[in-house]
């Protein structure tokens, strides 16, 4: 169900997005509120879930996982029947950032990141290889990052 988001709460979330660690004060002199409003809304946008987290944004390369992989995943037939345990595997696995259910040719779509090109290759035979119910995987090496962003566009009305 779609948050009623006024434009005071889109400017904040707009703001929080690329930066959750300004104070209060310093949020609403960004979005033109004063302070006891500002922090109103914010605590109402988390109340209701649309503000899930705040956490803080990691560069990869600086902690060593030099390398991103997009591997698209086929499942067998019977592995299709039992999609709900190749999730629980696939979320136990730490190298996987991301993991979408995909239309098309192939079932899933992962992110994954490793320190180097072996280190995908112990990864892809020591666990994703072993996932129950496989039946192809196809892996793309990203040379270079265009765009990456966590930051969503606000709607504007």
């Amino acid at each position: 169900m779609t948050a009623v988001l006024d434009s005071a709460d889109k400017r904040i979330l707009a703001a929080m997005q690329r930066d959750s660690n300004v104070s209060t004060a310093v949020l609403a002199e960004k979005v033109g509120l004063s302070v006891s409003p500002c922090w109103r809304r914010v605590q109402r946008l988390r109340d209701e879930r649309v503000i899930l987290r705040e956490v803080a944004l990691l560069d990869r390369r600086k902690i060593g996982l030099n390398t991103q992989i997009f591997a698209q995943v086929r499942l067998t037939a019977q592995g299709r029947e039992r999609i709900d345990e190749f999730a629980e595997r696939i979320r136990s696995f730490p190298e996987v950032l991301e993991c979408y259910v995909i239309m098309g040719a192939i079932d899933f779509l992962l992110r994954v990141v490793a320190s180097d090109i072996d280190a995908y290759e112990r990864f892809f035979f020591h666990k994703l290889s072993r996932v129950p119910g496989i039946q192809e995987i196809s892996s793309m090496v990203a040379l270079s990052e265009i765009k990456a962003t966590t930051e969503l566009p606000i709607p504007s009305e």
